[in-house]
């Protein structure tokens, strides 16, 4: 009986973890990716998993879809992006009496975390208004947040909730979906601490805030 062959893994640089993230921040399938490059979906996937090596031809294909540098792939390969305490980015999504601070890399687009302080009285301003994404998690650290949404509303399953104010204090969570109009505020007399987690990023990221 002839011995089956072993599987030969390829050899050279490990890039597939970096052009999966690459993809995924770029909200590109499997699908997507292999269409817009001319390959095969399989492929994609074993490039992805270090299975196979890319041409060069084909590498350059791909990376012109991700927008990413070619180089960028053989770069010392890092664990993650650190956001230090004393230099988290100061934002702007609008609002009163409120500061904010970005808590994920500014490319990141899966998904973005905020630092919220807001004054009493401070928030999102009395017009409710709606956001492209798919859910909204926000955990009060310190004091209390109203979150008021206009009409009825919806739970992150679909299922249609009446229209109520969600009153937060400290060591609260609340999870809902932000494509209904809603609003918030800093609920009580003491400067307001909330951390939101937005799943994914907002499309146009975050604004730098006005001098």
């Amino acid at each position: 009986m002839a011995k089956a062959k072993e599987a030969v893994e390829p050899v050279g640089p490990r890039i597939g973890a970096r052009l999966k993230a690459a993809r995924q921040s770029k909200r590109l399938t499997l699908d997507d990716l292999a269409e817009a490059c001319g390959v095969t979906k399989g492929y994609l996937s074993k490039l992805e998993r270090d299975h196979v090596n890319a041409s060069v031809a084909t590498l350059i294909k791909v990376c012109a879809v991700l927008e990413i540098p070619v180089g960028s792939l053989f770069e010392n390969a890092s664990a993650g992006e650190v956001v230090r305490a004393d230099a988290m980015p100061q934002i702007s999504f609008g609002g009163a009496k409120m500061t904010e601070y970005l808590l994920t890399p500014t490319n990141e687009r899966r998904i973005q975390v905020l630092l919220g302080e807001l004054e009493p009285g401070g928030g999102s301003g009395q017009e409710f208004y709606s956001l492209p994404i798919d859910v909204n998690f926000v955990h009060v650290l310190e004091g209390g947040l109203r979150v008021s949404f206009e009409g009825g509303r919806t739970d992150p399953n679909g299922e249609a909730v009446d229209a109520e104010d969600v009153v937060l204090a400290a060591g609260d969570s609340f999870t809902f979906t932000p494509t209904h109009n809603h609003s918030f505020q800093a609920e009580g007399s003491v400067l307001a601490k909330v951390l939101w987690v937005l799943n994914p990023a907002l499309p146009e990221g975050p604004r730098a805030p006005s001098s």
